[in-house]
């Protein structure tokens, strides 16, 4: 058999235990509700003042507390029960939406309530994302991991497809405070899922040690790595300037193709690229250099095709290869900080994955909404291509 076919697994290898699939069951319409949300609030955020840059002060106020507590937060995954915090991190964010919901319908919705609420979710989020990825990993056998890692992308990033078409088609019929409100109930799904868990089938949980310097402990492993430091600061550098297309599009499908709702149909159509490159990601038991350099060739590559793309339906189809190429980047970045680390330290290395991520947005998504409003539209996408081309050499040097 050959190497290749020896790195890789069934697909849905990990599906075989019941407690994965009935936590990924309520994470799935969970997050459909949560891209309802997502896709309503772009939309609102951009009518009210046709403004890329507020959408970017939206993203700084969502994704500040990531890169503040994100690091923090994957050591208190790692000390703490991931089920419990996930469950009432989960809670919070349902609370947020009901008064996200409440405020829109009563007509006291605005630009500074929009961010507060963000900002509170921020928060939640920043400490939920380690364990609630982290739980996954006392679900299977060690040996599953990578797939059912790169299964969890699949579900988050597969709950964008059905999230934002639900929005295109219901969000005039309904408005966007049904959107919320439908949001709101979505997170009883994940909240009972991790009710439904069946606790003795559950592998035990490896806790970190109470003291020490957790995060530094975290940092100084991905430095002594030089495969996974090299990841992690290609990693950034997308996740900065390239993953921010959401704080342009509405703009992007407005001014260049004449799209005023088209912000909803790109944003399915890189939901439906997502989930190709989440699955063939899964594939593989070990994610390899080779896979991950790839994947990011084709994001930075379709985030400079999209920027001049002639019309609104080569944008849809140039959409494709960039949610494949971005999430299966994602996947594969998580797979990569879970192959080789202790178990006590699974969440630290998630939650840096996540900062990497989720936390570089403060700082991208405003210049990324500053250089569409004053620069023009399509460099406001262009440039992170560029500059994500610039650093794919450093992922072949002594591979």
């Amino acid at each position: 058999m050959s190497q290749q076919a020896t790195d890789r697994s069934s697909m849905f290898l990990s599906l075989r235990h019941r407690n994965l699939r009935i936590y990924f069951f309520g994470l799935l319409l969970s997050n459909v509700g949560t891209w309802l949300q997502f896709t309503a609030m772009s939309l609102l955020i951009y009518s009210i003042n046709n403004k890329a840059t507020d959408a970017g002060i939206n993203t700084f106020a969502q994704f500040v507390p990531m890169l503040v507590l994100g690091a923090w937060a994957g050591g208190f995954a790692d000390r703490h029960n991931r089920r419990r915090v996930t469950f009432w991190c989960q809670s919070l964010l349902g609370v947020q939406a009901v008064v996200l919901a409440v405020v829109t319908f009563t007509g006291h919705v605005s630009l500074p309530m929009i961010y507060l609420l963000s900002f509170g979710t921020g928060i939640a989020s920043a400490i939920d994302n380690p364990s609630r990825r982290g739980l996954v990993t006392e679900l299977v056998e060690s040996s599953e991991i990578p797939n059912a890692m790169s299964l969890n992308t699949t579900v988050m990033t597969g709950s964008r497809i059905f999230g934002p078409a639900l929005a295109a088609v219901l969000i005039g019929p309904l408005g966007t405070a049904w959107l919320f409100a439908l949001n709101a109930v979505s997170y009883l799904f994940v909240i009972g899922s991790l009710l439904m868990i069946d606790k003795t089938k559950m592998l035990p949980a490896t806790s970190a040690a109470r003291g020490g310097k957790p995060v530094r402990e975290g940092l100084s492993f991905v430095w002594r790595d030089p495969m996974l430091r090299r990841a992690f600061i290609v990693f950034t550098v997308v996740s900065t300037f390239a993953f921010n297309y959401s704080v342009v599009m509405p703009k992007l499908s407005d001014v260049r193709w004449g799209q005023a709702n088209g912000y909803p149909i790109l944003l399915t159509c890189v939901s439906i690229g997502s989930v190709f490159g989440a699955l063939g990601t899964a594939r593989f038991t070990r994610i390899t250099m080779t896979w991950y350099a790839t994947l990011v060739t084709i994001n930075g590559v379709s985030c400079i095709a999209i920027a001049w793309a002639p019309n609104f339906l080569v944008a849809c189809l140039l959409c494709l290869p960039l949610g494949l190429g971005g999430t299966g980047l994602v996947a594969s970045m998580n797979g990569l900080s879970q192959q080789n680390t202790p178990p006590e330290m699974r969440s630290r290395m998630l939650a840096l994955v996540a900062v990497a991520f989720l936390g570089s947005t403060p700082i991208g998504g405003p210049i990324t909404g500053w250089i569409g409003d004053n620069i023009g539209i399509e460099w406001s996408i262009a440039y992170g291509g560029i500059l994500t081309l610039l650093f794919v050499p450093m992922l072949w040097k002594d591979r």
